[in-house]
C-alpha cells in the first residue's frame, strides 16, 4: 500500500471503534493466550526484554502489564544536562518555534495554541521558544520521565481524533499533533515553564501520569483542565511522570531564550530516555 492510501484509509477507518476494543483486549488477563500474544509481539518487534525489570513474558498478566514494563535500575544512566531526553523513541522533528508555529513535516505546521487545547494565553509563553517531538514506536519503552527537574502546575486533557502518529501519517496529515486527543502537562522550573504533551493515536487505550493515574477513559467531548498551583507535586529530572497503554508521541515546548539541541539530534535518529537533549546556556 503506498504512503497515500495509508493516510487516507485512516480517514475512513473507525477509530475510536479500533481503539476501544484494542484497549479491551489490551487488559484482558489470558494466561497462556496473553503470553502467546506477548511472545508473537516480543518477537515481531524486537523488543529487547533483557532490558526489562521482570524479562520474564510468562509473568505478565496482560499485554498492559507487559507494554508498561519497567526497566532494570540503571538500564538508562541520566547525562549531565539541563534537558534529558524524556523516552526511547526516534525523533521526529525538533528546533525553533516560529511565533507560535511548530514544524510537523514537509508543507505541514501548526500552533502551540492548538496543541494545548486553544489557551492562547498558556501557549504565548512559548512564542519563540524551542519545541522537540518524539515518536515512540512498538518496540520501544513506554513510560515518559522528567527531561528536567519541575513543579506541576496544570494538566489539560483535550479531546480530539485518533488518527496513528507514524512518520507517514506525520507526512500525511495536517496539524496531526494538535488533531489527536492529547493530555496536556504543564510544568515550571527554575529555567522557567515547559510543556510535555502526551499524543494519543489508534489503539493507544489510555494515558496515564503518575499523580493522577489513568486520563483517559473517559474519552469526553470537552476539555477537562486540573490546576495544581496549590499543591507541591515535584517531580526531578528522570523521574517517571507517565505512561502510554500502547504507544504514541511525546511533544515538548520550552520559552524563548537559548536551547541548544545535542549535536547528535537530527531527524530520524533514535534516542533513548535519559540522553542529553539541550542545554539551556549561551
Amino acid at each position: 500500500m503506498s504512503e497515500r492510501s495509508e493516510v487516507l484509509l485512516q480517514y475512513l477507518l473507525p477509530k475510536r471503534a479500533i481503539t476501544e476494543f484494542g484497549r479491551h483486549i489490551a487488559s484482558i488477563r489470558g494466561g497462556a493466550v496473553t503470553t502467546a500474544i506477548i511472545r508473537w509481539f516480543v518477537g515481531k518487534y524486537g523488543v529487547n526484554m533483557a532490558e526489562a525489570d521482570n524479562p520474564d513474558i510468562a509473568s505478565y498478566a496482560s499485554f498492559n502489564d507487559f507494554f508498561t514494563r519497567a526497566l532494570k535500575p540503571g538500564a538508562r544512566p541520566l547525562a549531565a544536562a539541563d534537558l534529558i531526553c524524556p523516552v526511547d523513541g526516534a525523533i521526529s522533528q525538533f528546533g525553533a518555534i516560529e511565533g507560535d508555529q511548530i514544524f510537523q513535516a514537509k508543507g505541514h505546521h501548526y500552533s502551540t495554541t492548538a496543541l494545548v487545547g486553544g489557551d492562547r494565553e498558556l501557549a504565548a509563553r512559548f512564542d519563540g521558544g524551542s519545541f522537540a517531538t518524539i515518536y515512540l514506536s512498538p518496540r520501544d519503552y513506554h513510560r515518559i520521565h522528567m527531561p528536567a527537574d519541575g513543579r506541576l502546575a496544570r494538566m489539560i486533557y483535550v479531546p480530539g481524533e485518533l488518527f496513528s502518529v507514524n512518520p507517514a501519517t506525520a507526512r500525511g496529515v495536517p496539524g496531526l499533533f494538535a488533531r489527536n486527543e492529547r493530555v496536556v502537562c504543564v510544568f515550571e522550573s527554575a529555567q522557567g515553564p515547559f510543556v510535555l504533551v502526551l499524543v494519543g493515536a489508534t489503539i493507544v487505550g489510555s494515558m496515564a501520569t503518575v499523580w493522577h493515574g489513568l486520563v483517559n477513559p473517559p474519552r469526553t467531548r470537552e476539555v477537562r483542565d486540573w490546576r495544581y498551583e496549590a499543591q507541591q507535586v515535584v517531580l526531578r529530572q528522570g523521574e517517571e511522570m507517565g505512561r502510554f497503554l500502547l504507544g504514541s508521541t511525546v511533544v515538548l515546548l520550552f520559552p524563548k531564550g537559548p536551547c541548544r539541541f545535542s549535536t547528535a539530534w537530527a531527524p530520524g535518529a533514535p534516542v533513548r530516555l535519559g540522553e542529553a537533549m539541550a542545554d539551556l546556556s549561551d
